[in-house]
């Protein structure tokens, strides 16, 4: 007797029949009454979000590299030539991401 391997087995067949109709007798509610709570515990009124755009210019200084400093070549940070641990091929790496290399 020659076996359909694409026919959902029986007990699946069975199990998956008895959650769907678990899930439509469920007291779910509707699209429309979720739609109005979000309306009313609207917070965002007077609320600024994080990310938003401000109105106030920031200034930042900006120091060049020092001469007892240099740039680590796996995470791009200036750090102090005591921290230098290797140096590479593409640059000195730094002790924090020699540890991670390790």
């Amino acid at each position: 007797m020659a076996a359909d391997y694409d026919e959902v087995r029986p007990d699946f067949a069975a199990a998956s029949e008895k959650t769907l109709k678990d899930v439509q007798q469920a007291d779910a509610p509707d699209a429309k009454s979720v739609a109005a709570e979000l309306e009313e515990t609207d917070l965002s009124d007077g609320v600024e979000l994080p990310g938003a755009i401000v109105e106030e210019e920031l200034s930042v200084e900006v120091l060049p590299q020092a001469a007892d400093e240099f740039l680590c070549a796996s995470c791009f940070t200036i750090r102090h030539r005591s921290q230098a641990v290797q140096k590479t091929g593409l640059g000195v790496i730094c002790r924090d991401c020699a540890s991670e290399l390790a």
